[in-house]
């Protein structure tokens, strides 16, 4: 198997450098229009340890949803995917994004670290369970937060309740031999060890998607993930790897509609 090509999302869909600039615009002109976000909120030194709260209204005792970011582990931020947040703040749903430290400037151990302390910033500070959900890489770290001890961080159990992750990475081995581990500077021990599906099950509810015409690495991580865990996964009929999270952006979609039963549940 060409592991390169399964792994090369813009080589795979031919417009993806023009669907990456409609999601900034998006993006931007969703914060425009949602002058009571909280944002660029510091919980740890480094600049780009900062996250972004969307309120369905006043800041409050509504249901919270996290959502990382993709970009690989080596690219991008939370600006990119502001919209996002538009489907579950129709049903009542905060939803925070941070974003992190990129690699190689940090290993993926310490970028790691930094989205569980994004989380535990929240818990703290808002005081609540929440439900996990991210894109590509972002999927990955969705599950390492479902995965986390926060017993171990003097947080309660189920911190992190429940995790959608989408086009998720959860077998890291693989990109060892791709372009994706120039930055990632994995080796075969170090990627078992960060890989969700290595991991023991958290018994937490999981629901992994990948868009249907993503390839079968893409699509064999999310399957693996959900037996893994004991979760449930499904196949997007005609979504690519952008498009995926698209239906994230429109309150009446059906990904929309599992990720407010999530987080309320």
């Amino acid at each position: 198997m060409d592991l390169e090509a399964e792994y090369n999302n813009s080589a795979k869909v031919p417009n993806a450098a023009e669907i990456r600039d409609g999601w900034m615009r998006e993006a931007e002109a969703f914060r425009a229009a949602h002058p009571s976000a909280e944002l660029d909120l510091a919980y740890g030194p480094s600049k780009r340890q900062a996250l972004d709260i969307f309120w369905p209204g006043a800041p409050g005792a509504s249901p919270l949803a996290i959502f990382v970011h993709g970009g690989y582990w080596r690219a991008m931020d939370r600006k990119v995917f502001s919209h996002l947040a538009r489907g579950l703040l129709a049903h009542g749903v905060a939803v925070a994004m941070p974003s992190y430290d990129l690699c190689p400037i940090v290993t993926m151990a310490v970028l790691v670290e930094q989205v569980r302390d994004a989380a535990a910033f929240l818990a703290r500070r808002h005081g609540r369970a929440m439900l996990a959900s991210g894109h590509s890489a972002g999927g990955h770290l969705a599950a390492m937060l479902l995965a986390t001890d926060w017993t171990a961080r003097g947080l309660p159990a189920g911190t992190v309740k429940a995790a959608l992750p989408i086009s998720g990475l959860f077998d890291l081995p693989p990109l060892i031999h791709t372009n994706v581990n120039v930055e990632a500077r994995l080796d075969e021990a170090e990627a078992r060890r960060l890989s969700p599906m290595f991991l023991p099950s958290p018994g937490l509810p999981l629901h992994a998607v990948v868009g249907g015409t993503e390839g079968v690495e893409y699509t064999r991580q999310s399957r693996g993930i959900a037996e893994a865990w004991g979760g449930t996964w499904e196949a997007t009929a005609g979504e690519n790897h952008f498009t995926v999270i698209a239906p994230l952006a429109d309150p009446g979609s059906a990904l929309v509609a599992r990720a407010a039963r999530m987080a309320v549940a």
